[in-house]
């Protein structure tokens, strides 16, 4: 028999009549994206700098001019010059922290800190996921504002197809499949691996010439569903460290799969769709994501565990608090933080927009988005450099 105590020092615990040994429920968050190797490190990023804000440098590819030799023309030749460029990474520290009432323990008979502590691992790991879900919907918003809406300041020309520049801005680094599915309906005509052609149709629009031998695919348990019943998930798996990933078209691209909602927001859609661009059609979105792009360092913070003790509270029963302390830079490669720099950012802030210099959310933005990007804008010339593909579908 179970009863709830009525002690404002003991009201979270459930005593029972007949004692038995507590269990821990298990987990059953959305599968982390923390573990996999779409996290990798970046030696450029220093955690030491004073500021919340760093920088990472690099020399731009040389754009050469060749000469051709006179005999006759004493002008002087025209000489290579070169560039370098840089961009911004920003810092964040997260907190958790827990309070037990010290005489708790004589009536419940366990340690009210020790669950805490004992899933102390977790409560970061699942923070550190939805990090790098933030951002990487950050990242998906940033290139729909340059494909569909005018953040360039002109009208967007959509996403990426087999035609286009790499060095265009305007066109966005995704890909819309709009109202086609992503593994299509068997017919007579459409049998095996041409059901699931979407995915590979997506990656040579946009890595084109540059297509990577393999990239991990974050998506649905719907769309893994899709792709067992059209028996596209390879026999043989892939080791990666100490993950194991169920493939596709024979290693090319390796699962990922999670129930974490990926996509804009049909509000957010919605909005992106007013700017003077391509419209966005698809409803629900994948990632094609390549290994390490994104970079995750952490921080160094001071007392990364604290134990507080009020002796006197409770009439001298005393209380004790606990705290923990973590923090990272998560950068998306050849992406420059545009964002608050006096702040850490929270994960709603790796999805704002900034306009007129003003962090806000999309819906709140002007109708118009006009010179409107998010707090992510691509800072290298081509976006083959990039290694995060949105792929917006039915």
């Amino acid at each position: 028999m179970s009863v709830n105590t009525n002690l404002a020092g003991a009201s979270n615990e459930v005593l029972q009549e007949v004692l038995s040994a507590y269990s821990d429920e298990a987990y059953t968050n959305a599968r982390k994206l923390s573990g996999t190797d779409i996290v990798g490190g970046n030696p450029l990023i220093d955690t030491n700098t004073e500021t919340f804000v760093g920088q990472i440098r690099w020399h731009s590819p040389l754009n050469p001019t060749v000469n051709v030799a006179s005999l006759t023309d004493a002008t002087d030749g025209t000489v290579t010059t070169y560039s370098s460029d840089y961009l911004k990474y920003i810092k964040t520290v997260r907190t958790n922290g827990a309070k037990k009432v010290n005489m708790q323990q004589v009536v419940t008979q366990i340690d009210g800190l020790a669950k805490i502590g004992r899933d102390f691992g977790e409560t970061q790991g699942q923070d550190e996921h939805d990090s790098i879900l933030a951002v990487l919907k950050g990242v998906a918003l940033s290139e729909a504002l340059m494909g569909a809406a005018s953040a360039t300041g002109q009208a967007g020309l959509g996403g990426q197809n087999f035609d286009n520049d790499p060095t265009e801005m305007r066109n966005g680094f995704y890909v819309d499949l709009g109202s086609e599915k992503v593994v299509s309906a068997a017919t007579s005509a459409n049998q095996g691996a041409a059901r699931a052609e979407a995915f590979l149709m997506a990656m040579g629009m946009a890595y084109k010439d540059y297509e990577p031998p393999f990239a991990y695919l974050i998506t649905s348990p719907e769309v893994v569903a899709s792709l067992r019943s059209a028996n596209l998930v390879d026999q043989d798996r892939v080791v990666d460290g100490s993950v194991e990933f169920n493939t596709i078209f024979q290693g090319k691209l390796r699962l990922i799969q999670t129930r974490a909602a990926q996509g804009l927001t049909a509000a957010e859609r919605t909005k992106v769709n007013t700017g003077a661009g391509v419209d966005i059609v698809g409803a629900k979105t994948s990632f094609i994501v390549l290994p390490g792009a994104l970079a995750m360092e952490n921080l160094a913070v001071p007392e990364p565990t604290e134990i507080d003790r009020n002796a006197s509270s409770y009439k001298g029963g005393g209380t004790t608090t606990i705290w923990r302390r973590w923090g990272y830079v998560l950068a998306p490669a050849g992406y420059d933080w545009v964002g608050d720099e006096e702040a850490f950012p929270t994960n709603e802030a790796y999805r704002y927009v900034i306009e007129a210099g003003t962090g806000k959310t999309l819906v709140t933005a002007t109708n118009a988005l006009a010179d409107t990007t998010g707090t992510w804008k691509r800072k290298t010339a081509s976006a083959l450099s990039l290694g995060i593909l949105p792929v917006f579908h039915a």
